[in-house]
């Protein structure tokens, strides 16, 4: 095997590769990277659950595969000269790495043993601009349940339906949504769930950029090609909420806040929580105002917001972090909350967009004051 690669081409197929890299396994191979010369260069890291290609030009002389550990091959490259990196291998002897005046050699393992990613062979996919899947994944992903007793909820929902990509989050607490036009969507299955994992590195491979990215769905697998990167993922299988059915949308009440100060005054009256000590923050809807109040054994905080509308004087607790997820994720300055009763969920959506983002949050319930 013999290759030369610009430096920063490697270095850059390297750390995408990485990502996927398990970082304990019995199988020693798959701690490492597995980098393959033949039509250009491939580096991949598989952990049997995320599978990561990203591939690169380069000018291959010998053709060849070969697995290196992760950690020495990758602080190789990052400390090289910025040159070209020649790398040459054979059989049963060490990798010889060289660029500029710098050069090392390192121990291989034998590809053999490096387990194969699984194909997807569906023949459906979706195409989107990679910007916008980056946002949408960043706008529902703080929605992921945790909780392992549901496997189903610690992905996301993506369902297609007349040229739209929906993403639904849920924990169980709340659920975000965002909806946005793809520019194509053939064959592909209405619905299927990514895990968080893979949706995590998805939103850091994707680039704020018009190119496409393209998601793929076998029976067991989605595939996203995200220009020179391949990631593989496994769909997770069960029974995701029905969505539709949860939201409320018969709301007796609407208001509207400068997203801005409601994200301020929230956290003023967050000071006096903590993980030790926990408080919702209790939010009185008043005409034309919210009043937001916390209190714990460190103190109480209070404080007011103007609104547009009139709250009707609903009191309303909600876990402060919840809340404040929700407002800074959404994309307007303005936006509408939508309440009914004081142990309801709340909708919170932007004035203009709201079949673009929305977001409920169920109450936590009050204790009379004291």
């Amino acid at each position: 095997m013999k290759f030369s690669c610009e430096k920063a081409l490697l270095q850059k197929a390297v750390n995408v590769a990485s990502r996927a890299v398990a970082q304990k396994s019995s199988i020693p191979e798959l701690e490492g990277l597995m980098v393959e010369a033949g039509e250009g260069l491939t580096v991949s890291g598989y952990n049997l659950q995320i599978g990561i290609r990203a591939k690169t030009t380069a000018e291959v002389m010998e053709p060849g595969k070969l697995v290196l550990d992760t950690k020495l091959f990758g602080s190789i490259i990052s400390k090289m000269p910025d040159d070209m990196v020649m790398l040459s291998a054979l059989e049963g002897e060490p990798v010889h790495l060289t660029c500029g005046d710098a050069c090392f050699e390192i121990m291989s393992f034998p590809a053999d043993n490096y387990p194969e990613m699984p194909k997807v062979d569906g023949d459906g996919y979706v195409s989107i601009q990679q910007g916008t899947l980056r946002s949408m994944i960043d706008q529902t992903s703080f929605a992921i349940s945790t909780n392992e007793s549901r496997p189903i909820h610690t992905g996301a929902l993506f369902e297609v339906a007349d040229g739209k990509l929906t993403v639904v989050a849920v924990d169980g607490f709340r659920m975000a949504i965002r909806t946005e036009q793809v520019e194509r969507a053939e064959n592909i299955k209405r619905s299927f769930v990514v895990p968080g994992s893979a949706l995590s590195e998805v939103q850091k491979i994707c680039k704020e950029t018009e190119n496409q990215a393209e998601i793929m769905t076998g029976k067991h697998h989605i595939l996203f090609k995200i220009g020179d990167v391949h990631l593989i993922g496994r769909r997770l299988e069960g029974e995701f909420l029905d969505y539709k059915s949860a939201l409320p949308r018969q709301n007796r009440i609407a208001v509207t806040a400068k997203t801005k100060s409601l994200i301020e005054s929230i956290d003023r009256v967050s000071v006096v929580i903590s993980e030790k000590l926990k408080s919702p923050v209790r939010c009185l809807f008043d005409e034309g105002r919210v009043m937001l109040s916390a209190k714990t054994g460190s103190g109480e905080a209070k404080d007011v917001c103007g609104v547009s509308g009139n709250g009707r004087g609903l009191e309303i607790g909600f876990n402060n972090r919840y809340l404040l997820d929700a407002l800074r994720y959404a994309p307007a300055d303005t936006v509408r909350i939508e309440l009914n009763t004081a142990v309801s969920p709340a909708i919170i959506a932007p004035v203009d967009s709201e079949e673009n983002f929305l977001y409920m949050v169920l109450p936590v319930r009050l204790k009379a004051q004291a």
